[in-house]
């Protein structure tokens, strides 16, 4: 009897070992900092977290935290993600100036197209030819920018390079700063979520993003003009990661590593650009629902921003070619991607 006692104890063991080997259900924890309602979270966000989940046959459930609710500030999110104080999550570059210089060449006037899906894609080409250095702490899943971003001010109307003279108008970047320097305006930095209490406080005149975000940030009600730039390339952009912990990735499983892959890489990168497309048009009509006024800036008006922000372009050059990397390259490798698939 002991013996078979044994035998049914060492049973019980292997039962147990299948059953824990068997159940590999994680919950990954995503933040990013804005509301559910905007077009990222909205069109792509959830359906991927829900992707995720099917794909893997329920054994990975993605946790979406908007608005920082897990606590900390936009520019944090690379490092909590880095960090594994989340599992992942989404972010801008930009928001730290100086520590992603490769990802500025998607920020540089006129570089990008009108259309996010095409850009998106070509960043993330990009991404995988030049980046994956800079990237090297975190998981990338996928890059991308959203589509042209307008200019929505309050008390002012933009109809004209001139108009921009004096005006306080919030950027999102180091090189969207630079660009509203160039045609006049005095900058302000800050993460997007900031933008509605600076309008209404009157510490801003406005400030740039896409139509979009414009209805969950309530812009439409608070400014009183819009300014769209006319022409097939985008006045500024801003470059996007969804990326995950690289430790929280290297512990999954393979099989469920595979479901992760499966859903990263360029056409993940293509699904986020065309939910920012997906979200700019409803943006749009919100917009005009208002009754604003809505100014699309002539063919002239936007050839004197081209010549007014070159030397943007040419400083970016000079000195990303004095730190060592192929600027000039980099520039032109952009252009023919975006020119690849717009």
């Amino acid at each position: 009897m002991g013996k078979f006692g044994s035998l049914i104890a060492a049973a019980a063991i292997g039962v147990m070992a299948g059953t824990t080997a068997f159940a590999q259900d994680v919950t990954l924890r995503f933040q990013h900092f804005i509301s559910p309602k905007g077009a990222v979270p909205a069109y792509f966000m959830a359906p991927w977290a829900e992707k995720i989940q099917n794909d893997s046959g329920g054994r990975i459930e993605v946790q979406l935290y908007p608005a920082m609710q897990l606590g900390g500030a936009p520019p944090a999110l690379f490092d909590q993600i880095r960090d594994n104080v989340i599992d992942g999550g989404w972010t801008i570059p930009g928001y730290t100036p100086g520590r992603f210089p490769g990802t500025e060449v998607f920020e540089l006037p006129f570089i990008g197209s009108n259309n996010a899906e095409a850009t998106s894609r070509a960043a993330y080409e990009f991404y995988e030819k030049y980046l994956g250095d800079e990237f090297s702490d975190v998981k990338i899943l996928a890059v991308h920018v959203h589509g042209p971003g307008a200019i929505h001010t309050k008390g002012v109307e933009i109809d004209s390079v001139d108009d921009f003279a004096g005006l306080k108008l919030r950027a999102p970047t180091r090189l969207a700063s630079q660009i509203l320097e160039k045609l006049g305006a005095t900058p302000v930095g800050m993460p997007v979520p900031q933008l509605p209490e600076a309008i209404s406080k009157g510490v801003v005149d406005g400030g740039v993003i896409p139509f979009e975000i414009v209805p969950p940030l309530k812009i439409h009600e608070l400014a009183t003009s819009h300014t769209i730039v006319g022409g097939d390339r985008a006045l500024y952009n801003t470059v996007f990661i969804w990326a995950m912990n690289q430790s929280a990735y290297d512990r999954l499983p393979d099989d469920l590593k595979a479901v992760i892959d499966a859903n990263s890489g360029p056409e993940a990168a293509a699904w986020a650009g065309r939910a920012m497309d997906t979200g700019d048009k409803p943006g749009l009509e919100a917009t005009k629902k208002t009754g604003n006024a809505i100014h699309t800036l002539s063919d002239a008006e936007v050839a004197k921003m081209k010549e007014l922000t070159q030397p943007i372009i040419d400083a970016w050059i000079a000195d990303m070619t004095e730190k060592g990397w192929p600027a000039e390259q980099m520039v032109q490798d952009a252009r023919d991607l975006v020119a690849k698939y717009d």
